[in-house]
Formats: structure tokens, C-alpha cells, sequence
């Protein structure tokens, strides 16, 4: 709740029962997980459900669908998943721009050096895993993502 105060989302994964009873703003559901519309029926307004897509197909289902917002991805190579989806590039995320006004998470392989061309291919927030975790000061690592993000959103204003 502190978190939520200051504009913090804090959105749990896989879980929508997890995030219902926990306060939590909101769940995120992969393709394997529950759908989105049965997420939903656990996550009503104001929480938010997120679905991650890898392809045309699964963002235009997403699209249709009752979804917050929308994760695209990997956008780059990543190394934190096992048997990662092939990598969609910034093609995809330019693309899904232009179909939706629901906010896009692009998710995968994203560094501090790539971040500004991922916003301005269309992403309004990016997912970030090892870039943080093997940064040598994370705190400061997490400040300059911000500072691209207020950059970007500047730009689109």
C-alpha cells in the first residue's frame, strides 16, 4: 500500500488469486497461464491483467481481449529464461503500435544502451531482469531506466 501511494504498481505473476487477495494493483498471465479473461474474472477493475504476446497473432488476442496492457517480447536475445521465445526485434513492438492504444511493456534482453530506441519503437514502459541484477550499483542502474523513460515520455508529449 505504501508502494501504491507513491504510483507503484506492484503486479504479481501468474497468480490472479494472489494478486486479488493481496492488495496487489494488478496480475500478469504468459501464454501458458490462465487466460486473460478468466484472470479477469478474479482481477476485476481496478486491477489491472497484463498478457505477454510473442507474435502478431497472440498481440491481436490480446488486443481483443479485456488486457490492461500488453507485453511484447523478447524484444532482444535474454539470457534469463531457459527456452526463451524467438526474438521479435523492435519490428514487432513498431507494429503493435500501431494497433493499439493499450500500453505496451516490451520485455527481453533490454539494456540502459537500448532502451531509448525500444521507447521510441513504440513501448511506453520496459521490463528489465539482468541489466539491474548485474549492475554494480542497481539503485543507480533503476535511476538512469527513469530518466530514459522521462525522456521519452517528454518526446511524445
Amino acid at each position: 500500500m505504501i508502494l501504491q501511494a507513491r504510483g507503484v504498481r506492484i503486479i504479481v505473476n501468474d497468480r490472479p488469486d494472489i494478486a486479488a487477495i493481496t492488495g496487489a494493483s494488478g496480475v500478469h498471465v504468459g501464454q501458458d497461464d490462465l487466460p486473460v479473461e478468466e484472470a479477469r474474472k478474479i482481477c476485476k477493475p481496478p486491477l489491472w491483467v497484463g498478457v505477454s504476446t510473442h507474435n502478431l497473432n497472440q498481440f491481436r488476442e490480446a488486443e481483443a481481449s479485456s488486457a490492461d496492457y500488453i507485453a511484447i517480447g523478447p524484444v532482444f536475445p535474454t539470457g534469463t529464461k531457459e527456452n526463451p521465445d524467438p526474438v521479435v526485434g523492435l519490428e514487432l513492438l513498431r507494429a503493435a503500435r500501431q494497433l493499439t492504444r493499450k500500453p505496451l511493456v516490451a520485455i527481453g534482453g533490454i539494456t540502459i544502451e537500448s532502451a531509448a530506441e525500444v521507447y521510441a519503437a513504440g513501448a511506453d514502459s520496459v521490463a528489465v531482469i539482468r541489466d539491474l541484477a548485474v549492475a554494480t550499483d542497481p539503485q543507480e542502474r533503476a535511476r538512469e531506466y527513469l530518466a530514459v523513460a522521462e525522456r521519452a515520455r517528454k518526446m511524445r508529449s
